[in-house]
């Protein structure tokens, strides 16, 4: 495993060219707290709309992070003379469904739903429904043994026999609705409706989740899940023994079905935002400071302002690149080039990190190291070691490098705590053989900022405190040490 470019071979190395370490101090203190603030006000207010990927409230707030790499004289970072780099995001908005049984129509979220993005615009129509028990077909079971159900519609049970029916099985296991819609296609079925509890349900809208891959590999048959109701219309009496049996017997039940479903599929965008600050005698190696931008948007009325998650991250990329940009100004700037890298699509799936991790906008393997900031903006007023507003969880160190363990621990004993474990959200740039580690303050315990916009003394204290320390962190990796000095650690009111 490469090592974390964090010391240049040992002490004296670290003075390549006879450079001396410049005092990160003055750089550090420009980090105030009224800046903060004024930038968690505006990514965290209710013109951004909680900043759900691929949204009006996400551009607007990829605008703003642009203009103030733009206002620092940062380089575009995303290629082509851009700040953004783009990346396609697709979902379905569902025109129509409808289900007919012997004429009897059936209503949407009272008696049936479908998941837009698993269905194909299609008008099925069929004389006769294969029940085909719990639709099972793997190495334990096969209920379409002697079934011939090609070009037919199937109807199966949900879960598997002696579950309970509303915890159905995940995943792609046979009880699970992947595993049925698998097993119904390879035995060739042309539809598939799947008994399901609780109905009637919430109208989950038109619009389905989000999603990168337009263009299928495989495209799956249009699947309905029913209620008991509709699956008595085929199956009459039987139904409910069948139901309560454990070992249902298949069956084809003549019936007159027309199964509809439309769909328009909106082809939309998001964008990570970089921007590139360049370094000199090392210039050709280049550190990644990153926060993902992006929330979860917003729920009718309701907005998910994600002042925490992760807007404290994202306003402390800010002033790290102000920071630096400063020093480069008075001729102290860091050796190696930075990366001020604002993803996207965090809360989608690590989509922007994703992206860029196989669009890379500069070499991976010029690149040695990203460090993520996220959801700095919590603290653990429980915490009984020590101060419970000075302590930082560094996510990804041992498991990474055999180097940022050993110095933080021992630059740190007498500051604050840390603790180290692997990190899901930065696994597509560790992919990209990038060391990476995640700063974040007490994960286990969330504060309520990511639902209400309450940018309170304590968000902006703690913020105060790992911005500060992070330049401290870059600038030591830059100029060629990693010394932590002590210094005075503000306090602040629990969240």
């Amino acid at each position: 495993m490469r090592k974390l470019f964090l010391l240049l071979s040992v002490c004296t190395a670290g003075m390549v060219q006879g450079q001396k370490i410049a005092d990160p101090k003055p750089f550090a203190n420009t980090i105030t707290e009224a800046d903060l603030k004024k930038h968690l006000y505006i990514v965290a207010s209710k013109d951004f709309e909680g900043r759900e990927t691929a949204t009006e409230g996400q551009r607007k707030a990829a605008a703003y992070i642009e203009n103030h790499f733009r206002s620092l004289g940062l380089l575009p970072g995303g290629g082509k003379d851009s700040y953004q780099l783009y990346y396609p995001v697709f979902q379905d908005s569902m025109t129509e469904t409808g289900i007919s049984i012997n004429g009897q129509s059936f209503t949407p979220d009272q008696d049936f739903y479908v998941n837009p993005a698993a269905n194909y615009t299609a008008t099925l129509l069929g004389s006769e429904v294969v029940f085909a028990g719990y639709g099972i077909s793997d190495s334990t079971r096969d209920d379409y043994k002697g079934l011939d159900v090609r070009g037919k519609i199937v109807l199966v049970l949900n879960g598997t026999p002696g579950a309970v029916a509303a915890q159905p099985a995940r995943g792609r296991r046979g009880g699970a609705f992947f595993a049925k819609q698998e097993a119904a296609q390879k035995n060739g079925a042309a539809g598939l409706l799947v008994v399901q509890t609780g109905f009637p349900r919430k109208p989950a809208g038109a619009k389905g989740n989000m999603y990168l891959t337009g263009f299928k590999k495989v495209n799956y048959l249009n699947t309905f899940y029913i209620s008991d109701k509709v699956a008595q219309a085929i199956m009459g009496a039987d139904y409910a023994a069948a139901a309560k049996s454990g070992a249902p017997q298949p069956k084809p039940y003549p019936a007159d079905v027309q199964l509809n479903f439309s769909k328009a599929v909106l082809q939309l965008h998001s964008s990570d935002v970089l921007g590139f600050l360049e370094g000199t005698d090392l210039k050709d190696q280049i550190v990644v400071l990153s926060a993902h931008y992006d929330h979860l948007g917003k729920r009718d009325t309701v907005i998910y302002y994600g002042a925490d998650d992760d807007g404290s991250g994202t306003v402390s990329i800010l002033e790290l690149a102000e920071a630096f940009a400063k020093a480069k100004a008075a001729g102290k700037g860091p050796r190696r080039s930075i990366l001020f890298l604002a993803n996207s699509g965090e809360e989608k799936g690590l989509w922007g990190s994703q992206y860029y991790s196989e669009h890379p906008t500069y070499p991976l393997d010029h690149t040695t190291v990203d460090l993520n900031i996220d959801m700095i903006g919590r603290i653990d007023p429980n915490r009984k070691k020590g101060d419970s507003t000075n302590y930082v969880y560094v996510v990804g160190s041992d498991k990474l490098s055999t180097d940022l363990k050993p110095i933080s621990e021992g630059n740190n004993k007498s500051i604050r705590s840390w603790s180290w474990t692997t990190s899901s959200m930065i696994r597509p740039i560790r992919k990209g053989s990038i060391t990476a580690a995640t700063i974040i303050i007490s994960p286990a315990r969330e504060c309520p900022l990511s639902s209400i916009l309450t940018a309170s003394t304590t968000i902006i204290t703690v913020l105060r405190i790992l911005p500060t320390r992070s330049i401290t962190i870059s600038w030591q990796k830059e100029r060629g040490s990693f010394s932590i000095p002590p210094g005075k650690w503000p306090t602040g009111t629990t969240c």
